[in-house]
């Protein structure tokens, strides 16, 4: 399963935004088209601007524990900033991760985990967020990986795939929200008819600002800890829900990315990005998990967050308004389909 997931990840270095990578994985990776298509539709499609990703190819310390692919896109016409993070890594588990690991796989799924061990891990994932320049085209992310823990003697000890696609609208389109819920569900239901529901509901209970008592976003799919007996069955569900990226989102942006918008209406949107800038760095997991490994490439994990953001003392929407709408849905979350 390292290997698939290899091949689905790191194809992103055959080329993006049409600048080839790594040369010499060129032709081993030349089958798998998920990120180039993706990048490919945003710039090539959608962003009019001729601003293009800058690519930051990147090693860890030790260069044997592996690195991987930032891509980033900053000033465009539809897009203020584009990002892309692709990473295949090996490293120790600090033990600062064991405990963490320890929680999950001891309390939660039962598995031994033993404190007088030394424990690697590998991980490849690749996670996005595309943060639009006008107002009424809502933030995506989606992020999708596979883990796996091996003892001192290389014996893999336990594997895990987790991810998700997640949509945070700054003006409320109940039509755009409902194609977007749609094609997550038809993914999800060519898996498990009951497996929608469950991660729609997850992701509302994952992107909740507890302190603001509120969600991020209008939800999506999330999942993690997903494991069983058929491994090449629950690979084939992630990859139908990372090329379900396309389809749900494009749509969206070709409708509504030429909409003209006030001065009020990008404050507003300024501060909702800052709602998503203190999800991001006070409740995340992957960004806690990125601050916590160590020799943490921390650029590629603070790529999330949008070029600008913004936070008023005090700010409330008046009553009604279609700001007051939005946050009423965030603050109650509902079912799209």
């Amino acid at each position: 399963m390292k290997t698939k997931m290899e091949v689905m990840i790191l194809k992103a270095q055959i080329n993006i935004a049409d600048c080839v990578v790594f040369t010499f994985l060129k032709f081993y990776y030349i089958k798998f088209s998920l990120i180039r298509r993706i990048l490919s539709e945003l710039w090539k499609v959608l962003e009019t601007s001729g601003a293009k990703f800058t690519i930051d190819s990147w090693r860890r310390k030790d260069p044997k524990e592996g690195g991987g692919i930032t891509c980033v896109l900053e000033d465009g016409n539809t897009f203020e900033k584009a990002g892309v993070n692709i990473t295949v890594m090996r490293a120790p588990l600090s033990k600062k991760l064991q405990d963490h690991m320890r929680a999950r796989l001891v309390l939660i799924l039962g598995k031994d985990f033993p404190e007088d061990e030394d424990f690697t891990f590998f991980a490849a994932g690749i996670s996005s967020v595309i943060h639009p320049k006008n107002p009424y085209v809502p933030t995506i992310h989606f992020n999708y990986r596979y883990f796996e823990v091996q003892d001192k003697d290389g014996k893999q000890r336990d594997w895990w795939f987790g991810g998700g696609t997640d949509l945070t609208p700054y003006y409320l389109d109940k039509d755009d929200v409902k194609q977007f819920h749609q094609t997550l569900k038809d993914v999800c239901d060519l898996y498990d008819k009951n497996t929608y529901t469950k991660y729609k509901k997850w992701c509302d209970k994952y992107f909740y600002i507890k302190h603001r008592g509120e969600r991020r976003g209008v939800g999506g799919i999330f999942f993690d800890d997903l494991e069983g007996p058929d491994q090449e069955k629950i690979f084939k569900f992630i990859e139908g829900c990372a090329q379900a990226v396309i389809p749900s989102y494009i749509p969206i942006v070709k409708k509504n990315m030429n909409r003209e918008f006030s001065e009020n209406e990008r404050i507003w949107q300024l501060l909702r990005r800052g709602r998503y800038v203190e999800f991001n760095l006070v409740y995340d997991r992957g960004t806690k998990f990125g601050f916590s490994t160590p020799n943490a490439r921390f650029e590629s994990i603070l790529m999330s967050l949008p070029l600008t953001a913004r936070w008023q003392y005090m700010h409330e929407p008046q009553e009604g308004s279609p700001e007051w709408k939005l946050l009423n849905v965030l603050k109650n979350p509902r079912d799209w389909v």
